[in-house]
């Protein structure tokens, strides 16, 4: 792979909710996440990641080179099988 990532980033992603529940726990009823302690909602990396996902896929419109593999109520075997047919590959028993 000749596009290596050289350098590391770290990004800082600030927003703010009032009256809102922007990460659910799906163990304690959908109730927002709070630091007890503090009484501050957490919101957890994996829902950060959907946040990300769900722009990317929003603003491309999950049009290729920014489609994301990973995405809500899809299944991962067509998105191979789209792949593979996309790149004159067959697969065996075919």
């Amino acid at each position: 792979m000749t596009n290596q990532i050289k350098n590391r980033y770290e990004i800082v992603y600030l927003f703010d909710v009032e009256n809102g529940n922007p990460n659910g726990d799906p163990d304690a009823g959908n109730m927002p996440r709070i630091d007890p302690e503090t009484n501050f909602g957490i919101v957890t990396d994996v829902c950060l990641k959907r946040k990300v996902r769900n722009y990317v896929d929003m603003k491309f419109n999950n049009k290729s080179p920014n489609r994301i593999y990973i995405r809500e109520k899809s299944i991962l075997n067509n998105i191979h099988k789209e792949a593979y047919d996309a790149n004159g590959i067959k697969l065996s028993g075919q």
